[in-house]
């Protein structure tokens, strides 16, 4: 039945991009020229938090490199990696997947971040999405960081554990608050699942998350995976907030 669905909907409903009116081959594709207005993070990184910084990639692999936030708030997770820029077509791409019910755009999201999570991978990795609270999952329907690690797990073929990591207490919107505010706020937020968390005893993880601002949620999420036992813990974002460099 789903088949027959899809079918009729390819017939009768021409696919346009996710971000304009062009026509495209599939539901949640960019056309080429949204595609090209993308701001991919690309050249030297931040080591921690994947942030673009000046320099020749040919010459510095930016495993050494550390932005001016970093230094300013060090991280406790290894390597952090970032595909985009929260910005222009980038942050209404975000915003149309985590708001506005664009499921449809999961796989094409998980596969612009393949590059930038590709590196961080190492035997046994698993994906850990960060957890929205349950209230806040049921008002949305969904867990937008868990759906993205889903689809990134499946493209890439590693493992995923979208229920790894709990919110033991929900937290305020984080928007307009101060760099305090936001860690007082997250301090321990987030605790290993007692009935999940297991999965990520002894095993490298990368945390997921759609968008880093200042870090709080992923350095929360980070305390959380450590503390279920994680052997080793990365970050990757689908978009990092540029910030100073």
């Amino acid at each position: 039945m789903a088949r027959d669905v899809a079918k009729v909907h390819d017939a009768g409903f021409p696919d346009h991009c996710a971000l304009c009116d062009t026509l495209v081959a599939g539901r949640g594709q960019l056309c080429p020229g949204c595609w090209g207005d993308v701001p991919f993070v690309e050249g030297v990184v931040c080591r921690c938090c994947g942030a673009p910084l000046p320099g020749d990639a040919a010459q510095d692999d930016g495993e050494d490199v550390v932005c001016d936030d970093c230094l300013a708030t060090p991280r406790p997770w290894a390597r952090g990696r970032a595909a985009l820029l929260y910005a222009g077509r980038a942050r209404r791409l975000v915003l149309s997947f985590k708001h506005g019910d664009r499921l449809d755009l999961a796989p094409v999201l998980a596969g612009l971040m393949r590059r930038a999570v590709d590196p961080l991978i190492r035997e046994g990795t698993v994906l850990v999405p960060v957890p929205i609270h349950w209230r806040r999952r049921v008002a949305r329907r969904y867990n937008q960081s868990a759906v993205l690690a889903q689809a990134l797990g499946r493209a890439a073929g590693i493992d995923c554990a979208p229920r790894a990591l709990r919110r033991v207490r929900r937290t305020a919107v984080l928007d307009g608050r101060s760099l305090a505010d936001r860690f007082a706020m997250l301090d321990g937020a987030l605790a290993p699942d007692p009935r999940f968390g297991a999965a990520l005893r002894g095993r490298p993880a990368i945390v997921i998350d759609d968008v880093m601002t200042s870090g709080a949620t992923l350095a929360a999420a980070t305390e959380a995976c450590a503390a279920a036992g994680a052997s080793r813990i990365d970050i990757a974002v689908l978009a990092r907030v540029a910030r100073r460099t």
